[in-house]
């Protein structure tokens, strides 16, 4: 099982920039971000799961075309999100 609801909805609690907000790119981000931990921590359990396997590298890409998108609207933005989720060392 993926994500469930209750840590769909406390991501997006987390991430919004507003009431109602669940299309912003740092919700959208976070949301993939805690899909591709899932999908890693599936994939060193299941080696040979190839399905899988391509599944993550379409949302490695997906995520990493939105923080390009984010980097370009706004560098503040994206700096704080890419702090808060950990993903640049």
């Amino acid at each position: 099982m993926s994500l469930t609801k209750s840590d769909k909805t406390d991501i997006v609690e987390k991430f919004k920039r507003h009431d109602g907000d669940t299309g912003s790119p740092e919700v959208q981000i976070a949301l993939i971000t805690g899909r591709i931990t899932y999908l890693t921590t599936h994939l060193q359990e299941h080696r040979k799961d190839h399905h899988s396997r391509r599944g993550l590298l379409k949302l490695v890409g997906q995520r990493r075309r939105l923080l390009g998108y984010l980097h370009k609207e706004d560098i503040t933005r994206y700096r704080a999100l890419v702090q808060e989720l950990g993903l640049r060392a």
